[in-house]
């Protein structure tokens, strides 16, 4: 089933493992003393780029009641929410410009253009997600409690739906996110306190107005009798991206190579360590600059995992020497086109809607579900790159 011991599945010694740690360590400490004007330049045409395609869309919708202006207003608009979620308020928040003490961009002010608190988010993506990643029971990003992605979670009749659950959560992404650190059914289970929950719950409804007011009441009505019309462009920029931001973090956590761990694996766990498991947890897909910026720089998510709070930006030369580091250590470094990282994100999903019996692939050595024990009566080689390969070889000859 999953990982249990990462440094056998990874096929390096605990030598290897602090070594290839140490590298890491060392690669932060450059970027953080190399970060500088030219970071502050791209963060400030960021928020250029974000404000002006704001006020664009929202010109344009003044005119809504006219196609044209009404594709170009719901255009700029989801760009510019689409800016200001990922490059923005996701890597804000993760802390990557606190370095500039600058408030209008610091982690413990931030609040994006979502109906997520930022509390919320902080508390459930940057410690539970980025310190547990794809530990099973621990990291809640893992189906996102609704979807099975791996076999070590046991099928129930309910999970026929899941294809169906899978758009569900394409569309409304933001109200998942928003939701996630509630875990209102622990309430109900009575596994969380009133007092805990009902201070998280005022804080999600009084975003979720102030979302609401914006996009659904205050804007239209700036545009008088076209109110319908802006109405509509401005759910269908939330639309735009609420999918957007799902196939990106999709791709980077669910295609086949993330792997997933028991939290046996985190016993005395060390620096080294945490790195590798963040290096085989996550994946990365190919793009261009143009992308990579649309994404926050996520396609760069193995990066991302490994330097949460550096600067987005820098995550395409750090991708540079975390291949170099992957080569040297003979470790798969795991990326594709988007397309393609999505299929097999939705192979998985809907795969793992059926019952096992109707399954091929061991619990062990599955695309979406792998351990140390797939390579059980193999040779030891030089490392987990070389295993794959050694292994895919044996089942080639077998056919």
């Amino acid at each position: 089933m999953a990982i249990t011991d990462i440094n056998e599945y990874a096929h390096l010694s605990t030598s290897d493992v602090e070594a290839l740690g140490a590298e890491l360590d060392a690669l932060r400490r450059d970027i953080e003393a190399d970060r500088g004007e030219r970071d502050v330049r791209y963060l400030h045409r960021t928020i250029l780029a974000h404000r002006a395609l704001e006020v664009v869309g929202r010109a344009a919708l003044i005119g809504s009641n006219k196609r044209p202006l009404w594709l170009l207003g719901t255009a700029a608009l989801s760009l510019s929410k689409i800016i200001e979620n990922m490059e923005l308020g996701h890597n804000v928040m993760h802390g990557q410009w606190d370095w500039m003490n600058d408030p209008e961009v610091h982690s413990t002010t931030y609040e994006w253009d979502m109906v997520c608190a930022s509390p919320h988010w902080k508390h459930s993506h940057n410690y539970i997600h980025h310190k547990y990643t794809n530990v099973l029971g621990m990291d809640h990003d893992v189906g996102y409690k609704v979807l099975r992605v791996t076999r070590d979670e046991p099928w129930e009749p309910g999970r026929l739906l899941q294809p169906f659950m899978n758009v569900f959560l394409a569309l409304t992404f933001e109200w998942g996110i928003g939701l996630h650190d509630l875990d209102l059914s622990e309430y109900r289970a009575g596994e969380r306190p009133r007092e805990v929950t009902i201070p998280k719950l005022k804080l999600f409804l009084r975003k979720v107005g102030k979302q609401v007011a914006k996009d659904y009441v205050l804007y239209p009505a700036l545009t008088g009798p076209n109110f319908r019309h802006t109405l509509t462009a401005n759910l269908t920029a939330n639309l735009v991206r609420n999918l957007w931001a799902y196939v990106v973090i999709f791709c980077g956590h669910f295609p086949d190579g993330a792997e997933k761990f028991t939290a046996e694996s985190l016993e005395g766990e060390t620096q080294g360590q945490w790195y590798l498991r963040q290096m085989l947890g996550t994946a990365n897909f190919e793009a261009g600059p143009a992308m990579a910026f649309m994404s926050g720089n996520l396609c760069y998510q193995i990066e991302h995992h490994l330097f949460p709070d550096l600067p987005s930006n820098r995550y395409a030369e750090i991708g540079v020497r975390v291949r170099e580091l992957c080569d040297k250590y003979d470790l798969p470094y795991t990326t594709g086109s988007l397309l393609m990282q999505y299929l097999k994100t939705l192979r998985t999903i809907n795969k793992l809607a059926l019952p096992d019996q109707f399954l091929r692939a061991t619990a062990d050595d599955a695309p979406e579900t792998a351990s140390e024990r797939r390579f059980a009566g193999m040779p030891k080689t030089r490392g987990l790159k070389s295993a794959i390969a050694e292994l895919r070889e044996r089942k080639r000859r077998r056919r």
